[in-house]
């Protein structure tokens, strides 16, 4: 049996000769990079064809055939279509020239995969924003924090201001100037300019953001590293 310790000793091993793999990008791009990503990219393709074999395919497509198999009632609809739409995603890999029958799948999945979004994008970011936008302005609520009136009414009044801005600067209606060129208004034209100003502020703060995990993430293989390196040495960190 593999003692704890052997196996930190491979697992830290691993991840110490990843790390490097890696880190060598910094003199630019090369072999030993290009191994380590491939190696990655094919270990998360099998992870994913692992989760959707045990997790998706089996217990909702294979073990419910086997017992409609079993009962007598293999004419379900609910089993029969998404057998369907297996079957002709199948011939896009295993008949090429039929590949064209497999458009059926990717149309039913692209559908479903916009309806998805687009609920998506309306229940979890238009509504929560414009819900947001709103109680801003309560001012009871606020006052239960213990923010001030003026305080929160300026926070509103930011908020409120920079989504409608924000809203102006994806305006694109335009009309047609004699010369035949295009040309939103002046008032919306204003408007875009002022949303211009608090897309790049909300810009640099996700930038912000992903440079201080980025940086942190540095930090912690870094200390990794030296941590395994001592730790072959004989010395506590």
């Amino acid at each position: 049996m593999i003692s704890p310790e052997l196996i930190n000793l491979i697992t830290g091993a691993i991840s110490f000769l990843f790390t490097l793999l890696i880190f060598s990008y910094v003199i630019g791009d090369n072999p030993l990079f290009r191994v380590a990503v491939y190696i990655f990219v094919g270990v998360s393709s099998g992870y994913i064809a692992v989760l959707a074999w045990w997790q998706v395919i089996m217990p909702r497509l294979v073990y419910p055939l086997l017992s409609a198999f079993a009962s007598g009632a293999i004419f379900n609809l609910q089993l029969m279509l998404p057998l369907g739409l297996v079957s002709l995603g199948a011939l896009m890999l295993i008949f090429p020239r039929q590949a064209g029958m497999g458009r059926i799948v990717l149309a039913f999945l692209v559908g479903v995969g916009a309806a998805v979004t687009l609920t998506g994008a309306l229940g979890g970011t238009l509504i929560p924003q414009v819900e947001g936008t709103i109680n801003v302005f309560d001012m009871s609520a606020a006052s239960a924090r213990g923010i001030g009136f003026i305080e929160a009414a300026a926070n509103g009044a930011i908020i409120l201001v920079g989504t409608v801005l924000t809203l102006a600067l994806f305006h694109f209606g335009a009309r047609q100037k004699p010369d035949g060129s295009m040309r939103r208004l002046g008032l919306i034209e204003a408007l875009a300019w002022g949303g211009r100003i608090f897309i790049g502020i909300a810009l640099g703060a996700v930038f912000a953001g992903v440079y201080a995990a980025a940086l942190t993430a540095l930090i912690e293989r870094i200390s990794s590293l030296i941590n395994f390196i001592l730790g072959l040495l004989g010395i506590s960190a």
